[in-house]
């Protein structure tokens, strides 16, 4: 995997080797970027097919923030949907971006599980909720050395 960065204190050798224990999007090419917000931080990050390009962008200025990641949905019928076809119960996980390297961790799991789904299982990519229950599951956990 090609990787690019715009973030001075993250040159390329620094996020390879961040990104060392996670699955490589083969073929694809990760571009880490600084993302400007005007009130407060937030996740951002896109996998694009065509380009072949995963983008990761980090909020600048960097300040630790909480976010609720929806991990699940369930459909609900009957009377708890009202008249509503498409009614869900959401599941929320909170998570603390407590680092650059999390946020960097976590929306490349997220990316890399679009893509994963499209390129290698040939389904669509939009399943955002999966997305995130991947990137839940791996983005803080660091395979053993050896």
């Amino acid at each position: 995997m090609i990787i690019e960065s715009r973030l001075s204190d993250f040159p390329p050798a620094r996020l390879r080797a961040i990104l060392a224990d996670l699955p490589a999007a083969r073929g694809y090419r990760l571009v880490v970027k600084p993302l400007r917000y005007r009130t407060r931080p937030h996740l951002a990050a896109l996998c694009d097919y065509d380009r072949r390009t995963i983008t990761v962008q980090v909020p600048e200025p960097f300040r630790p923030w909480r976010d609720r990641i929806p991990y699940r949905a369930k459909r609900l019928r009957g009377r708890a949907a009202r008249g509503h076809p498409f009614a869900f119960r959401w599941f929320y996980r909170t998570v603390r971006f407590r680092t650059k390297t999390e946020v960097i961790r976590f929306l490349y799991c997220h990316e890399y599980y679009h893509y994963y789904l499209h390129d290698v299982l040939g389904r669509k990519g939009a399943a955002e909720t999966a997305c995130d229950r991947f990137a839940l599951q791996h983005f803080r956990r660091r395979a053993a050395p050896g």
